[in-house]
């Protein structure tokens, strides 16, 4: 079988170790999370020592779910606040996605603290007086110091009390899911995403709303305003938080429950999908499956949810411990970054199934044996399965989304299931109020980001989840040992009934500056020049802009998201640099074009893509401005 859009990849790209299943995750970690002290730098769970699971079991003594199975440790004085003064710091303006520098900005005095008090003094005292917090992150480096910074500073500015994931764990969609069970006003998540962790990388903050989803552009924008002017910190005057047991301590007014941060994203999950149809499938003999956590906060509960709840086997899990380092990883699930994944599926009698998450578990990637769904096709073929495959979407899905850059496969899926469908600029955000009003259910972006309404953040696990459905569903009355409906069949399927939309992605990390934002305005420039009709090599211009979004809820307006070049036969070329690096700039370059015959559907992408790839190479002059000869990662 052809890669399917399995490009070829520099040699100089970085690789990650693929370790043993049975190393990275033996049986003593269990859900709910225990009692376990993470004093040590890295890693964040090499100081289990039970001796097995009863031995784990016994230890249970409450329920993250349950406050009240948790007393309180009141201290017997007031609360008291101090106030700290500072001065502004330069260049804390949030990209797509929260803040994100490196871990030795993050670690200059108050650099931390700044941002979060210019958030309090950017919110109505009505968004977090005497309200309830969430605080989790991805377990990188410097996520525990950072935790107990943002607990004094919520406390010093009068929120009610902090829901804290154990020693500071929580993914990013089970932190949205708490803010929407728990009724929270909001919630913080210490995470840099993707990109890579430790002392000498990166570090990210960012603030989800009370609807999970993340703060709008603007609030984002009054953030950045605050930090310009800042020159006091407010601080409750309370010692660190032990974060390493479940429990409550109280501080007059204020309170810190540490939680269990698995338990209600598992139920909610329960609640999603129908677990007995994906156990029928895990629990198969003629089937193998595995996840790649990265060793990054998907680590926790992977175990929980595909072994314990759905009978995977233990050794199905690789790279299952979190790290505060990733590994030495750059826990990114993609065909580079998860290489050694990648490898296995293509291996000689690989695994039927395959998946990875990243690292605060909010992407996935998606892989059947000798095979690579694309994130745009995979959301598409998740949509068009939804409603007979997942019990959530029993009467259906209210409505589609896509991010500007992703692939047009969702598109007809849309247009076939006659459901609205919205395009909106890079970054989940923008889906949030499509959700809120109940416009949409199922979205997704090509970088590699896949969701629905179920929260307001995309979801690794539930993407991975609603693969297996799928595929459960198709095979639930295959008796032992006939063939099996596998990834691949699923997808040459859905090419099939919609067509293929060939897509390929070039990211170039860490660009200068300089030079990547003078091609991005000489892009602009052309396409203030550009008229329908023009040449550009054998494709003829149907239009070319700078995409500028409005918002169909609110009516608010966002330019500039991604200068595009779209063609007459629907093929189109997009550039875009990223917000969601810590330095330098990445450029972004999506290619992509439509083929509705089916005996081309299992051409490679790159070469379908290939006289597309060189005209937007050269329009772009990209290596002119950027001295670049190569991508960083091609998907």
């Amino acid at each position: 079988m052809a890669l399917n859009s399995l490009a070829s990849r520099p040699s100089s790209l970085l690789s990650r170790k693929f370790k043993n299943s049975n190393a990275n995750n033996d049986s003593t970690f269990s859900h709910p999370i225990k009692s376990i002290s993470f004093l040590n730098p890295i890693p964040l769970f090499s100081n289990l020592s039970f001796k097995n699971a009863s031995q784990v079991s016994s230890s249970v003594t409450v329920k993250a779910s349950s406050a009240s199975s948790s007393p309180p440790t009141t201290i017997d004085q007031e609360l008291r606040i101090k106030t700290v003064p500072t001065q502004p710091f330069e260049g804390q303006k949030t990209g797509t996605s929260g803040l994100r520098k490196k871990v030795k900005v993050f670690m200059q005095e108050n650099y931390l603290a700044n941002w979060i008090q210019a958030l309090f003094d950017s919110l109505p005292p009505e968004d977090y007086k005497n309200g309830v917090l969430i605080l989790g992150g991805d377990g990188r480096y410097f996520n525990r110091e950072a935790a107990q910074i943002i607990i004094k500073i919520a406390a010093g500015n009068g929120v009610g009390q902090v829901l804290v994931g154990m020693d500071g764990i929580m993914s990013t969609p089970a932190v949205s899911a708490m803010i929407r069970k728990r009724k929270a006003n909001g919630g913080f998540i210490m995470s840099a995403s993707h990109n890579p962790g430790g002392p000498d990388y990166d570090w990210g903050i960012k603030f989800n709303y009370s609807s999970g989803q993340p703060a709008p552009e603007s609030i984002t924008d009054k953030i950045y305003g605050n930090t310009l002017s800042i020159s006091e910190i407010k601080m409750g005057d309370i010692p660190d938080v032990d974060l390493s047991r479940l429990g409550r301590v109280d501080y007059g007014a204020f309170s810190v429950e540490v939680v269990d941060p698995v338990a209600d994203y598992l139920e909610l999950m329960e609640n999603v999908f129908d677990f007995s149809l994906i156990r029928s499938l895990l629990s198969r003999s003629d089937f193998r499956f595995i996840f790649d956590a990265m060793h990054a906060v998907t680590g926790a509960y992977a175990k929980p949810i595909f072994v314990d709840k759905l009978g995977a086997s233990p050794d199905s899990i690789s790279n299952g411990v979190p790290l505060e380092d990733f590994g030495h990883g750059h826990p990114d699930p993609n065909l580079t970054y998860a290489k050694d994944l990648v490898d296995v599926l293509y291996g000689e009698n690989g695994p039927d199934f395959g998946a990875a998450s990243d690292g605060d578990g909010d992407r996935n990637m998606i892989l059947g044996r000798a095979f690579f769904v694309t994130p745009s096709d995979s959301v598409a073929i998740i949509a068009a399965n939804a409603q007979e495959t997942i019990p959530y979407f029993k009467t259906g899905p209210k409505g589609l989304a896509r991010s500007m850059p992703t692939s047009g496969a969702l598109d007809r899926v849309a247009e076939k299931l006659n459901l609205p469908f919205y395009e909106v600029p890079t970054g989940w955000k923008f889906f949030g109020n499509l959700m809120d009003e109940g416009k949409l259910s199922i979205c997704g972006e090509e970088s590699f980001g896949t969701g629905s309404d179920h929260i307001r953040e995309k979801d690794g696990i539930w993407a991975v989840l609603a693969w297996l459905s799928i595929i459960a569903y198709r095979n639930k009355d295959k008796k032992p040992g006939e063939k099996l409906i596998s990834v691949s069949d699923v997808v040459n399927e859905h090419w099939a009934t919609y067509g293929r939309n060939f897509f390929s992605r070039y990211d170039y990390e860490e660009c200068e500056s300089e030079g990547a934002n003078k091609m991005i305005e000489y892009l602009r420039d052309l396409v203030s020049k550009s008229k329908a009709g023009d040449k550009y090599g054998s494709y003829t211009l149907h239009f070319a802009d700078d995409f500028t979004y409005t918002d169909p809820v609110d009516g608010s307006v966002v330019s500039k998201q991604g200068v595009r070049f779209v063609f007459t036969d629907g093929s189109r070329i997009i550039f875009r640099l990223s917000g969601t690096g810590s330095a330098g700039a990445t450029v972004r370059v999506y290619i992509e074009q439509f083929e509705p015959d089916a005996s081309k559907h299992n051409v490679d992408a790159q070469t379908a893509l290939k006289p597309l790839i060189d005209l937007a190479l050269s329009t772009s002059k990209l290596k002119e401005f950027t001295g670049r000869e190569q991508p960083t990662v091609i998907t």
